[in-house]
């Protein structure tokens, strides 16, 4: 029987660091069908090109990814999900075409930063909380006013995501610790 191998993600996508998550909580956390497991590269494919399904790694390095499209339509409400889940959520997105740019945190029911940025107007569209080293490191200020410019690129949010839980780009190739777990909306 031949070994299932990860595949990485990042550009163009979604996702949620949840940390030490169950992925079937995660799903039901998340309002979604437990379709059930799926090989890597099928689960990151379904996720990457349908609106409508989320999939959902095992427990990875402490850390559980729940990747979808869907994300880019709808942020899920972090702060809700870390406390259903009563554990650090995490939100990540990325799309090179419009340059947009965003990632948030949030623990035990309380945000703690998020950032969003638009590469094609130049708008920072959220700002929550104070920058970490990691986000002052990729090129972030300390603070924000009106007449504050930032450039910020995919690399970073796969940098911050690598700093705070996963750079999911970096899992290709390795073995899979197990199958994708893949969840739908209801309709």
């Amino acid at each position: 029987m031949e070994t299932d191998v990860m595949v990485g993600f990042g550009g163009k996508q979604a996702w949620l660091a949840v940390r030490d998550g169950d992925p079937a909580a995660i799903i039901a956390a998340l309002g979604l069908r437990d379709l059930g497991t799926v090989a890597w590269r099928d689960g990151i494919d379904l996720a990457h090109l349908t609106d409508d399904r989320v999939a959902v790694t095992p427990v990875l390095d402490g850390w559980t990814l729940a990747l979808g499209r869907r994300f880019l339509l709808a942020t899920p409400d972090l702060p809700e999900l870390s406390k259903v889940l009563d554990t650090e959520v995490q939100f990540f997105a990325t799309h090179r075409v419009t340059e947009s740019h965003r990632w948030q945190r949030a623990a035990h029911g309380e945000l703690i930063r998020a950032f969003g940025y638009v590469g094609q107007t130049g708008e920072i569209t959220t700002w929550h909380g104070e920058p970490d080293r990691a986000e002052r490191e990729a090129g972030l200020p300390a603070t924000i006013d009106d007449d504050t410019t930032v450039l910020v690129a995919e690399q970073d949010v796969l940098r911050i995501a690598g700093a705070w839980s996963i750079d999911p780009t970096t899992l290709t190739g390795r073995p899979a610790p197990g199958p994708i777990r893949m969840g739908a909306d209801d309709a």
